[in-house]
């Protein structure tokens, strides 16, 4: 076993308590006063770090500089959770109706927090760490929000370095991918407005939950008769909302739309045929449309010498057989694209086992990889900011 692994299972416990603490209280992207002051409470107590926040609203930026060398590394963890109800039955489970962390971004703060404590104390290592504990990464709000707060500016760093739990993959091992890793994501929410009336008198409306029906219906051939079968794309209408009872007719329908691609040509075909169905299929029916659109999307692309990089230090610290390289893609999002639009560095996956996939009721973060993750933040900052001589 990895000597810094074993070290920081001396401390298990206490990593087990940040993270079921984490896991009680979860807070919603842009919502995350109490997590972010929790954070910060806990890196004081640790007595070594310059301490930053309100970075992007709820950010924090944790640095401790060792040695001479101007070297400089960022090492990021989010902390937002998801409008979703946890079926789980544990004794630490969500205690916020609604709202749970089944994304695992309460093991990816607790791992960090290990990590800085760890680093702290053992300071082995020349140059300067920065820790980023970022909110608001399911709206994909965190990153840029950070970043126009002078997120690089203010904090000078090489490389910036994230790391995400991955169900499916084995548990406990790493996995690294050069080049593009993860989709552009681009949620936008559309208003279809009809005409509200009563149930029985249909002549007397205009009813927006057919034409929003339709429009679901059409939306599914922007991908599948438009992009290249050899390329990937999804169209995902996640939420359908309209009327509270069923003898009203809606004045309104709102959907919200989850729209992923791997190719800056494939999104800008794929958000203007999106824009072109919403207004043809709502006037077709007699209705008008909004489309609302968030944080535009950026596809996650990890540079290649940096993922080499650090798969070689995760090589050497864990052994030949917890490192995987040429490591999946996904069709998932991840705002970290942003940081690594603006700095060179890689994001790589833990293996989280056979559990549930993330977003799902029953996801369980499994606790066994929270000193692995851990283990990895430290050995990528003694490895990258080396002592020299």
């Amino acid at each position: 076993m990895n000597a810094i692994v074993k070290e920081l299972q001396q401390n298990e416990t206490q990593l087990r308590e940040w993270f079921e603490h984490l896991h009680r209280h979860p807070e919603l992207s842009m919502q995350e006063s109490q997590t972010a002051r929790y954070i910060e409470e806990t890196l004081r107590s640790f007595g070594a770090y310059e301490i930053e926040t309100g970075i992007g609203k709820h950010g924090i930026v944790a640095s401790l500089k060792v040695g001479d060398s101007d070297k400089a590394i960022g090492l990021r963890a989010d902390f937002d959770a998801l409008p979703i109800q946890e079926s789980n039955d544990l004794d630490y489970r969500s205690e916020t109706a609604g709202v749970s962390h089944l994304c695992g971004h309460d093991g990816h703060t607790a791992m960090l927090l290990a990590a800085a404590r760890h680093l702290a104390e053992t300071r082995n290592f020349d140059g300067t760490v920065h820790l980023i504990f970022q909110p608001a990464e399911e709206t994909m709000e965190g990153s840029p929000a950070m970043i126009a707060d002078g997120l690089f500016e203010r904090f000078p760093m090489d490389a910036v370095f994230g790391m995400h739990n991955m169900p499916g993959l084995e548990l406990g091992k790493l996995y690294f991918t050069e080049g593009d890793t993860m989709a552009a994501v681009d949620n936008w929410e559309v208003e279809i407005t009809g005409k509200g009336g009563h149930g029985a008198f249909p002549e007397h409306a205009i009813d927006p939950v057919v034409a929003g029906s339709s429009l679901v219906m059409a939306l599914q051939s922007v991908v599948a008769r438009n992009v290249a079968p050899a390329h990937r794309a999804v169209v995902t209408v996640g939420a359908f909302q309209a009327g509270q009872a069923g003898n009203v007719i809606a004045h309104s329908a709102i959907l919200r739309l989850s729209i992923r691609t791997t190719t800056p040509e494939d999104r800008e075909m794929v958000l203007g045929n999106i824009r072109r169905l919403v207004q043809q299929q709502s006037e077709s029916f007699g209705c008008t449309s909004e489309i609302r659109e968030g944080v535009p999307g950026a596809v996650l692309t990890n540079d290649p010498e940096e993922t080499r990089k650090a798969a070689a230090i995760a090589r050497e610290a864990f052994g030949e057989e917890t490192v995987f390289e040429e490591g999946p893609t996904y069709l998932g999002s991840e705002d970290f694209a942003f940081m690594l639009q603006q700095k060179k560095g890689t994001y790589c996956f833990l293996g989280n086992g056979d559990t549930p996939f993330v977003h799902h009721p029953e996801y369980v973060f499994n606790q066994k990889i929270l000193p692995i993750g851990a283990a990895y933040w430290v050995a990528l900052t003694e490895g990258y900011l080396a002592r020299q001589g």
